[in-house]
């Protein structure tokens, strides 16, 4: 093997080693390596940048928009509310989180769904006295397993079919190509959950909701003609509220206190809420909920709500506004911002919200327009601490969104177009459509993670180029003794284990120039090794580091990296015997 070859190799163990052994960002990692190559000589720089171009990237990409959009316009909201009810055990609370889960995770990448469902779940876990604890890893492992229904389930499988287009010349593989392997794996892992996990799981109560948080006091209003009207205070969802407490309602000029669960709500009710910025987020996205602008105040700055942003900001000693009551500050005209809710020594102040007197240190939370944000810069009005990645979504277009991704599927699964022009059609139409806005289209782009993924193609391109997958792949043929039911099982440990070190794309990509060596040299089907691969990359569950919804739960639900451990082995065992006999039963080895 050449130098070339030789320094391949070094530079995908310097990746795999700083992966897995420092706290520096994988595509930092990975650029740096691309860098290397590209400097070196051993990839042409059209060859390094390729993987820019990759289609499976850019169909990544744009089902970030796609996703971006269901958010955006509350769909996942529906189908929650619709599924989760009020169980009475954690069984039957996992028996009615998985279907959803796992349908969403299947046709969604499952890392933003994750992403969406994480507050949602850990509310209604509240709501229904379970320990998020409970329902954190499972919502982690199911929306895992469900990734491995199609070939958009994951950024994975579309990264690996994408190189694998690109390696070989073939068209690759169809939307349902996968879901002979995923389908019974995702049975099996999720029958596995809902007998064991119940018992083994920790249960971490957190006592104490309003511990160490900002309080706010927050009023907003039921919409005129919305779905809430004519509801009582408890079938709205608004009595069991764990974070944030309903404290009052105004009624035209009369104060009801003490809200009794079988108060009907009324069209421009004003409902005086308590409790937390991330409670308050999340009852902004409930349908028939709007923000209350005060009397007076030109009320279209609350109707286009897609350039919407909420702001922490704290008033300064400088602001105009100190010493006014908030009904007469006139913060439309001044600022271009509505104040949502007041925080006052990190307790909420007592009162209707357009009675409070604004003083000097008081924490708003305001919705405002992007501009507000880089205004606040040059002046001196407000200490801008925090902007929330919170925009109230578009309802009356949720159908809508679900339609565009149900046309995205039925183009890529009855071969109209392709997988790529698909989801590039399908996130045209969330934007033209206005389910999502252009700010959350772009906030959808995870950088980090697209740049991964483009820089460690130029690691299998670099393997494949130079020779060196050839001479990996020689060594995995003697170690197997030739035997290809013995090589589909080592390519399945390898990737299982590089994806707990490092990243799953990262691992995917760095195996596939090797076993595609391995099947050419053998003269064996490759479609199974493939499939071992995807499912390899994505069947990470005994560290939280091996995949990000993963370390997405890791936080919510007060977890210890044991946890993870305890749980995870012996599903990574499970999933990786079931997956194996699978594909040894149903796909010839032989070409």
């Amino acid at each position: 093997m050449s130098w070339e070859g030789w320094l391949s190799v070094m530079v995908v163990l310097g990746v795999l080693l700083s992966l897995a052994l420092t706290r520096v960002g994988p595509h930092m990692i990975t650029m740096a390596a691309l860098t290397v190559l590209s400097i070196s000589g051993v990839l042409a720089p059209a060859e390094a940048l390729s993987g820019f171009a990759n289609p499976g990237l850019i169909t990544v990409a744009a089902m970030f928009v796609v996703v971006s959009g269901i958010h955006g316009s509350g769909g996942i909201e529906i189908l929650v509310n619709r599924f989760l009810g009020r169980p009475q055990s954690e069984r039957g609370a996992l028996t009615r989180m998985f279907p959803p889960l796992v349908l969403l995770s299947g046709f969604l990448n499952n890392t933003p769904v994750v992403a969406t469902m994480i507050p949602a779940v850990h509310n209604w876990a509240r709501k229904i006295n379970i320990a998020p604890s409970k329902l954190m890893i499972p919502l982690s492992y199911a929306s895992i397993l469900g990734g491995t229904l199609t070939l958009i389930g994951t950024s994975t499988n579309l990264v690996v079919n994408g190189q694998y287009q690109a390696l070989t010349g073939d068209p690759g593989f169809s939307l349902f190509s996968i879901t002979a392997v995923g389908l019974p794996i995702t049975l099996i892992g999720v029958a596995y959950m809902w007998l064991v996990f119940p018992r083994s799981l920790p249960d971490r109560t957190q006592e104490q909701p309003f511990g160490n948080q900002r309080e706010f006091t927050l009023e907003v209003s039921v919409a005129t003609g919305g779905p809430l009207v004519g509801k009582t205070v408890e079938t709205a969802g608004l009595r069991n509220l764990r974070r944030i407490y309903l404290v009052e309602i105004v009624r035209e000029d009369a104060v009801i206190t003490a809200v009794p669960s079988e108060e009907k709500l009324k069209g421009g009710d004003r409902l005086i809420f308590a409790g937390e910025t991330e409670a308050i987020s999340d009852l902004l996205r409930i349908h028939g909920i709007v923000a209350s602008p005060e009397r007076g105040q030109d009320e279209l700055l609350l109707k286009d709500t897609s350039e919407r942003r909420l702001v922490e900001a704290v008033v300064s000693p400088h602001c105009a506004a100190i010493g006014e009551a908030i009904r007469d500050a006139r913060f439309r005209d001044r600022y271009g911002a509505a104040i949502l809710a007041v925080a006052r020594n990190g307790e909420r102040v007592k009162g209707h919200l357009g009675t409070i007197t604004i003083e000097a240190g008081d924490t708003l939370l305001l919705e405002s327009r992007p501009a507000f944000v880089t205004r606040q810069r040059y002046n001196k009005d407000f200490l801008l601490i925090n902007e929330l990645e919170s925009t109230p979504p578009r309802h009356d277009r949720a159908y809508i969104a679900w339609g565009i991704l149900i046309l995205v599927v039925a183009l890529a699964a009855f071969g109209i177009t392709s997988m790529l022009n698909a989801s590039l059609l399908g996130a045209g139409l969330m934007l033209i459509t206005r389910c999502c806005s252009i700010w959350q289209a772009e906030k959808s782009l995870d950088l980090t993670v697209l740049i991964t993924i483009a820089a460690s193609l130029a690691l299998g391109a670099a393997l494949d180029k130079t020779g060196a997958a050839d001479l990996l792949a020689a060594g995995i043929i003697d170690l197997s003794g030739a035997t290809p039911w013995l090589m589909l099982v080592l390519t399945y440990l390898c990737v299982s284990i590089l994806t707990e070190l490092i990243t799953n794309n990262a691992a995917a990509i760095v195996m596939l120039p090797i076993v595609l060596e391995i099947t050419d040299k053998m003269a064996l089907n490759p479609e199974p090794f493939i499939f071992a691969i995807m499912i390899g990359a994505s069947a990470s569950f005994a560290t939280p580091l091996g995949y990000q919804t993963n370390l997405m739960v890791y936080g919510p639900g007060n977890y210890r990296f044991t946890d993870f451990l305890k749980a995870g082995l012996p599903m990574n065992l499970l999933i990786g015997v079931s997956t194996l006999a699978i594909l040894l039963l149903g796909w010839p080895l032989q070409a």
